[in-house]
């Protein structure tokens, strides 16, 4: 029971990641990569869009694998992730292009973050016992 609870636990703060990739397309967050941020507006939300669909794919595969020790730390390794994330976002706040300052942005950003270290926190904790 406990694993369900952790994975419900997971897949909430990846869910908040979700939530902010459809914000970032919103706010155009290519503009702030890179790979994409030379390219015109049009062929860079192309490219950002369409690089999300195989690896999304395959997160949600890795994550909900039914082998329990790879699904574990496929989580962890997203968790870890959401962290990362968060800090690059706080790091790129002075950005000309940054455009994540609304309530709801930094709800995603930093709940995601919040909850992927809930979640490692819990997981590690449970997985010694």
């Amino acid at each position: 029971m406990r694993t369900r609870y952790l994975d419900l636990l997971f897949f909430t703060g990846f869910a908040f990641l979700l939530c902010h990739e459809l914000d970032a397309v919103a706010q155009a967050e290519w503009r702030l990569l890179p790979f994409l941020s030379g390219m015109n507006d049009s062929d860079a939300y192309v490219v950002f869009v369409a690089l999300h669909v195989p690896l999304l794919a395959l997160i949600l595969w890795w994550t909900g694998s039914t082998v329990l020790r790879t699904r574990r730390r496929s989580q962890l390794l997203v968790d870890a992730f959401l962290v990362i994330h968060a800090v690059l976002h706080t790091a790129l706040r002075s950005h000309d292009d940054y455009n994540f300052h609304t309530t709801l942005s930094e709800a995603c950003i930093y709940g995601a973050a919040a909850l992927g270290l809930i979640h490692a926190a819990l997981s590690i904790r449970y997985r010694r016992h």
